[in-house]
C-alpha cells in the first residue's frame, strides 16, 4: 500500500533547500523515493563508505554530486545528516556558489545541536515528518491506532507487535548506544518505560527520578535525549493573562502511541479504562501538531492548566481551544473548563482565542453555549479540510 503523505518535498523544496526531520521509521527514505525517483542524487551517510570517506575530507561532496551528473543537479538528498555535521559547512558552500538545492534529512538533532552548527544561517528550511494521520491513512481504525501507533511499517505489518518490538530495540541500540548518548543503559531503559507510563502528563522531574532510582540532572538529560532523538515532544502551557492563576511546567507526549506503549509494556488497550483517555489525547496533540507543521502555521500548540485545577487540553492562540474527552457521552459538567475559559473577560476582550471545541466519542454533533461538540470524526476531518484552523500558502 501506498500512502499519500500530506507533506509534498517538490513544493517544498522548488525555492529552497530543507531540513526534514522525522523519527525513525517514519518513512523519510521512502517519500524521497516517491517523490523524487531518479532525479535526486542521495548521499547516504548511513553506509559506512561514504561516511568515511565524506568525514575524511567533506570536500568530497562536490566531486560526488559532479560524479552523479553532467549537469546542474535537480537536488541532493543528503540521509541522516546528523552523522557528520561538518558536512554542512560544505553543503553552505554549494547553495552559496553553486545554487545546489539540498534536501538534509535527519532523525536526530543532538549532533548537530552539540556541534554548534546554525543550521545553514536560514538558508535551509525546517521542515517534519510525523508517524502517518488520520488524513494518510485509509479505513482508519481509533482502536488499532490508539494501540499499535501510526509507523507506516507497523500499520502494514501483520504482527504489529514484533515490528514494534523491533523498532524499540533498533532506538536503544542504533539511536543510543551506537552514539554512546547515554553511560548507563539498564537505567536509560527503566527511564523509557516510566517515562511511557507518564504519556500526556505534566512532566516531574523529581517524582520520575525516585521512580527509575537517579537524579533529577540525570532525568532532565534523558529527557533532552527524547526531544533531540524526536521520540517524545513538550506541549508548553499557556501563559497569556487570564484572570486565574496558570502553571508552568510542560506537558510531554510521545511522538507514537505504539511505541509508547511499547516502552510501557502495555498490550491492550481497553476502551473504558483511563489508558484509552490519555492516548486518545495523545493522539490529538499528535494530528493538531502534524496539521500545523504540514501547513506551514507558526503557531505554538500549548495547553491551559490553573492552579485550582482547571484544564483546557490544547490551545493554539488566536485560534481554537479544544478540550479531549474520550467519553461516549458529554455531559454539561465537561464543559466547565472551557466555559470558564470562553467567559474570561481577559480572553474575551483581547481576542485570544476565536473558537472552542470539545473533541469526544459522542455521536452527537451540536453547538451548546459557545462550545462545540464534536465526534472525534467530524473534528479531524475539518481540522484537515482547513475549517478548523485556516491554512496557509507560505512555505516559509
Amino acid at each position: 500500500m501506498d500512502f499519500q503523505r500530506i507533506i509534498q518535498l517538490t513544493e517544498l523544496t522548488r525555492k529552497k533547500s530543507f531540513f526534514l526531520f522525522g523519527p525513525r521509521g517514519t518513512g523519510k527514505s521512502y517519500l524521497i523515493r516517491q517523490e523524487f525517483g531518479k532525479n535526486a542524487i542521495v548521499v547516504n551517510l548511513l553506509k559506512t563508505t561514504v561516511q568515511m570517506r565524506l568525514a575524511q575530507n567533506p570536500g568530497q561532496l562536490e566531486g560526488i554530486i559532479d560524479e552523479a551528473t553532467d549537469s546542474s543537479p535537480g537536488i541532493v538528498v543528503i540521509d541522516e545528516v546528523q552523522k557528520l555535521p561538518v558536512l554542512l559547512d560544505e553543503v553552505h558552500r554549494l547553495i552559496e556558489e553553486r545554487h545546489i538545492t539540498f534536501l538534509l534529512t535527519g532523525s536526530s538533532a543532538r549532533n548537530l545541536r552539540k556541534s554548534g552548527v546554525n543550521l545553514l544561517a536560514g538558508r535551509a528550511w525546517i521542515a517534519e515528518l510525523f508517524p502517518l494521520s488520520i488524513a494518510e491513512i485509509p479505513d482508519f481504525n481509533l482502536d488499532r491506532y490508539l494501540r499499535y501507533g501510526g509507523l507506516p511499517a507497523v500499520v502494514l505489518s501483520d504482527d504489529a507487535d514484533e515490528q514494534l518490538d523491533a523498532y524499540v530495540q533498533t532506538y536503544l541500540n542504533e539511536e543510543i548506544k551506537a552514539e554512546s548518548l547515554v553511560r548507563k543503559i539498564p537505567a536509560f531503559v527503566e527511564f523509557l518505560r516510566f517515562a511511557a507510563l507518564s504519556n500526556a502528563q505534566i512532566m516531574n522531574y523529581a517524582s520520575l527520578a525516585s521512580d527509575a532510582g537517579v537524579s533529577p540532572p540525570t532525568i532532565a538529560s534523558y529527557f533532552q535525549i527524547l526531544e533531540d532523538t524526536m521520540i517524545a515532544f513538550q506541549v508548553p502551557p499557556w501563559k497569556k493573562p487570564t484572570s486565574r492563576k496558570a502553571v508552568a511546567s510542560s506537558k510531554l507526549y510521545f511522538f507514537d502511541p505504539g511505541v509508547a506503549n511499547t516502552l510501557a509494556g502495555t498490550r491492550s488497550v481497553d476502551r473504558n479504562s483511563n489508558l484509552f483517555g490519555t492516548l486518545f489525547e495523545q493522539w490529538v496533540a499528535m494530528e493538531l501538531r502534524a496539521f500545523l507543521s504540514y501547513n506551514r502555521i507558526k503557531q505554538k500548540l500549548m495547553y491551559w492548566r490553573t492552579d485550582d485545577g482547571l484544564e483546557v487540553d490544547f490551545i493554539i492562540e488566536g485560534h481554537i481551544a479544544v478540550e479531549v474527552k474520550s467519553s461516549r457521552k458529554i455531559s454539561n459538567a465537561d464543559l466547565k473548563s472551557l466555559k470558564i475559559l470562553r467567559a474570561d473577560p481577559k480572553v474575551m476582550e483581547n481576542g485570544l482565542i476565536n473558537d472552542f471545541y470539545l473533541l469526544s466519542n459522542d455521536p452527537v454533533d451540536r453547538l451548546t453555549d459557545g462550545v462545540h461538540i464534536l465526534h472525534w470524526r467530524t473534528f479531524m476531518t475539518r481540522l484537515w479540510e482547513g475549517k478548523i484552523v485556516k491554512k496557509t500558502k507560505t512555505t516559509a
